[in-house]
């Protein structure tokens, strides 16, 4: 890359501040702007809550100090973009600041979902994205009777966790007749739905809500759930997904859909326009059981490195994320994910479940009719990446991803250890007689996990 080129970036998440870092380390000479009016630095977003919670300050979710980006010759530029003018290249700030560019990154994110509920604009009513959500949240349920979440997914766990620290009361609203049932099998959604009434929460499946009901003063006092039921609370939690934060693109020479459309090397239709992160929306999946539109931590930091690599790089390449994985929490109970495990399946596919009596820790795994592994499920049981991305892409059979199981096992040193429950289950469910591997007996002895 020629080091007279400055480059811009606009969002200081994981995606533009991965991609600022991988263009620095192979040029030294390019100029590099990173553009916010979230935060002066980039922080963790996915420690927001955990700030909520009092286990945290803000200073201890930035991964870098302070004086990394003078160090490293990255400008940070705080303040809101209004708009992008592609034609003359330059950003308009709200502040009326002008900033030239030679090559654009668009990595600004997503934002939480509105459906056209009435009230949704009420003080209160907000998602938990960016950290003026938290600031937002933290000032309006300092003192509340009760909140209410709405939309069943991974942020509305995370905010029902928050509040629960809180012991503020909190009513969960769930369209779904299970948890989460447009992504986990019905096993698993119970399983999820179980685990967050024992910690005290009101989760209410089959309710949608209807009404956002105005104390008058342009704050939220109650809402209106499809049972007719009205709800008292001064805070409603929007948790329905979020969607790419493009709203000030639209209307421009970029081309957008739902998000920023790119092709697999992040080339937006203009020319030195590219995009990555949350608000990316591919022209065609980039792989097998891979979606467009993909906002998830790990799917940013890859698109950042990619970009960044084409960027610096004569000979640029597409973006190929590989098998798909994912991971979360549910309260205490930790969620991975491996390949694409549908919520249903057909003949053509079969599944081993396993659940410990506690209905804390459970795996699924998926097979094709020719008995080759697909996707997993696993919750309460850490598990190891590199095992299970080798076994799906080399089409593992069951008996060998059984008998090798306990190799997967991440969990610390004291875990109990479930193998032997699992392999007498398989056998059992399928007649057989498989045994663990004499290195599946050492860690299922030793509880080693090295």
């Amino acid at each position: 890359m020629n080091g007279s080129h400055q480059i811009v970036i606009v969002g200081n998440g994981i995606s533009g501040v991965t991609c600022a870092r991988h263009i620095r380390k192979v040029d030294s000479q390019v100029k590099i702007i990173l553009v916010s009016g979230e935060t002066e630095h980039f922080f963790s977003r996915t420690a927001l809550m955990y700030i909520y919670m009092g286990h945290m300050k803000y200073e201890h979710t930035k991964p870098y100090a302070d004086d990394f980006w003078s160090k490293n010759r990255i400008d940070l530029k705080f303040g809101w973009v209004k708009n992008v003018d592609f034609s003359q290249r330059f950003l308009l700030f709200e502040n009326g600041e002008k900033l030239s560019f030679e090559k654009l990154i668009l990595a600004t994110g997503s934002k939480p979902n509105k459906f056209g509920w009435p009230g949704q604009d009420l003080l209160g009513v907000q998602g938990l994205y960016s950290f003026q959500d938290l600031e937002s949240m933290e000032q309006r349920t300092n003192v509340i009777s009760r909140a209410v979440i709405v939309g069943g997914g991974l942020i509305g766990v995370e905010m029902a966790e928050m509040f629960a620290s809180r012991k503020i009361p909190v009513t969960f609203l769930v369209r779904g007749k299970s948890f989460w049932d447009n992504v986990l099998p019905t096993d698993e959604a119970e399983l999820v739905a179980n685990h967050i009434m024992e910690h005290h929460i009101d989760l209410r499946l089959d309710t949608e809500l209807l009404e956002i009901i105005d104390d008058g003063n342009g704050a939220v006092k109650a809402v209106k759930t499809s049972t007719g039921e009205i709800i008292p609370c001064e805070f409603v939690g929007l948790t329905a997904g979020v969607s790419p934060n493009i709203d000030f693109l639209k209307n421009t020479d970029l081309k957008t859909n739902r998000g920023i459309v790119v092709d697999k090397k992040f080339q937006t239709n203009i020319p030195e326009v590219y995009a990555i992160g949350d608000c990316v929306e591919f022209m065609e999946a980039p792989g097998p059981d891979r979606k467009n539109i993909e906002q998830v931590w790990y799917t940013g930091r890859m698109h950042g490195e990619t970009l960044a690599f084409n960027l610096t790089h004569e000979s640029p390449v597409e973006y190929k994320p590989g098998i798909w994985f994912n991971s979360a929490k549910f309260f205490d109970i930790e969620y991975q994910t491996y390949g694409f495990l549908p919520t249903s399946w057909g003949k053509d596919k079969w599944s081993f479940y396993w659940e410990d009596e506690t209905r804390k820790i459970a795996i699924r795994l998926l097979f094709d009719a020719q008995d080759r592994l697909l996707a997993t499920n696993v919750f309460g049981w850490r598990m190891r990446h590199a095992f299970f991305d080798k076994a799906i892409k080399e089409g593992w059979d069951s008996d060998k991803v059984i008998k090798l199981l306990a190799e997967a096992s991440f969990n610390p040193e004291f875990f109990t250890n479930h193998h032997m429950e699992v392999v007498h289950k398989y056998n059992q469910d399928k007649g057989r007689n498989v045994q663990l591997s004499k290195k599946s007996m050492f860690h299922k002895i030793f509880g080693f996990n090295s």
